[in-house]
């Protein structure tokens, strides 16, 4: 914020002299003596800029920040190119508001344009919006998208992130959905449950692939289940996985969800970050948010503008379908710059090393007795069964500077999920297993 200059006492005296009042409190001359108030605020003196770093620099130091982590669930440590925070810092950008004014906000149109695009070329899909808050918010406006007046059925799987699935029985709860839960069934999303119950009321079924546990999922049969009983199809999917796997596009999904912040955000302590959401092209006008679009002028010159938030109480009032009027632009942008610098060779070099470890790191912890359960295929996270008691294998892995998998809990109790990404080097991994061998 390098040009950021405050006004001068100068500059308040001839802003109030042009205004015909003497001093700021008269301005609020109409207000009763009454609210007022008197004196000065209960507030500790103000700092200086040194004075301010050093003091949220003490703060910081209480954080445990772990130079080597393999827990994802969600949100991942990825490799963000350094072009990230450089573009991301330049005040013009950094500082931009919702683009009401197309002719002020070419710049941040443009920017939300390109990252539909790249969500669109990524999932397959036809249309993206410019974003919502985060990935549970995401998953839970695609299930809302898919209520009609005879189909008020979301048929949502178990494997599925436990706060995406919380978020979702929140807007059913508030907008009358029927939730049903479809079991898991070795990990894995239960066929026979959805073949069983599916039937005309379903409006949408929403799976995550890879799911909570890190496997791939039946996605291709689930779809055709949803298809056959005249659902909509719901793909939650992690953004990074599909530089190899099939996009929901490939999968006949109608709507593709997921966390865009492995995609060039940093974990920040939970945020913030990005819900991507796209679908196909007659899903469109029921896609939550703004869609920004390209155009021409009466010049024939290219233009960008807001040309699409149908579903919003701003402009619908109370027939809105959706809350949500804020894009995530600063974050959108951060994802346009990462998958700008990455390219499709970067994106499935990070993911090809992702995976790879991940199974090298499986292989290697199954050799020293924690067998993996995953049924089927897994991308980059991987769930096994632990030899000793979870709080020990995972106290002696903090105590190395290492930030071991998630505990899971309930049922699995007992069970780690593991992550790797790219940042993950082979030694590190080594060095895990001849941690293990000793606890």
């Amino acid at each position: 914020m390098g040009s950021f200059i405050p006004a001068t006492d100068q500059d308040r005296k001839e802003m109030l002299s042009a205004i015909g009042v003497e001093k700021i409190e008269d301005l609020f001359g109409q207000l009763p003596q009454e609210v007022m108030l008197k004196g000065e605020l209960n507030l500790p003196r103000g700092m200086s800029e040194m004075e301010v770093y050093r003091k949220m620099e003490g703060i910081a130091s209480k954080n445990k920040v772990f130079p080597v982590v393999f827990r994802g669930v969600g949100a991942y440590k990825h490799y963000i190119p350094s072009i990230v925070k450089s573009v991301l810092s330049k005040e013009t950008l950094y500082t931009a508001y919702t683009p009401y004014q197309a002719e002020l906000s070419q710049g941040i149109l443009r920017s939300i344009f390109e990252y539909q695009t790249m969500i669109c070329e990524l999932t397959g899909m036809d249309t993206a919006n410019a974003s919502v808050y985060d990935g549970a918010a995401a998953a839970a406006e695609a299930v809302a998208m898919c209520r009609d007046r005879k189909k008020d059925k979301a048929f949502v799987s178990a494997a599925v992130h436990p706060q995406v699935m919380e978020t979702i029985k929140t807007y059913c709860f508030g907008n009358g959905m029927e939730l049903v839960v479809i079991p898991e069934k070795d990990g894995l999303t239960d066929l026979d449950f959805l073949k069983e119950k599916a039937d005309a009321q379903t409006a949408c079924v929403y799976i995550q692939n890879p799911n909570y546990y890190g496997s791939l999922e039946p996605a291709e049969e689930i779809g055709t289940i949803a298809k056959e009983a005249g659902a909509k199809y719901i793909m939650g999917v992690n953004p990074i996985s599909l530089a190899l796997i099939k996009t929901p596009g490939e999968y006949g999904a109608d709507i593709a969800v997921g966390e865009g912040q492995p995609l060039g955000l940093p974990l920040s302590f939970g945020g913030p970050y990005i819900g991507f959401m796209a679908c196909t092209k007659d899903m469109t006008r029921k896609l939550p948010g703004r869609i920004a679009g390209e155009t021409v002028d009466s010049n024939g010159k290219t233009g960008y503008v807001l040309t699409l938030q149908a579903r919003e109480q701003h402009i619908r009032r109370e027939k809105a379908l959706s809350n949500i009027c804020s894009n995530q632009a600063l974050c959108a942008l951060a994802v346009s710059v990462y998958l700008s610098a990455m390219g499709p060779e970067g994106l499935k070099e990070a993911a090809v090393q992702s995976m790879s470890k991940a199974h090298y790191m499986a292989d290697r912890l199954e050799s020293i007795g924690y067998p993996v359960i995953n049924e089927g295929e897994f991308f980059h996270e991987f769930v096994t069964i632990s030899k000793a008691p979870t709080e020990d294998v995972l106290r002696a892995l903090e105590n190395q500077g290492i930030l071991g998998g998630y505990p899971l809990t309930g049922k699995r109790a007992g069970q780690i999920l593991w992550c790797c990404t790219e940042l993950n080097a082979k030694d590190d991994i080594d060095r895990v297993i001849d941690i293990l061998k000793e606890v």
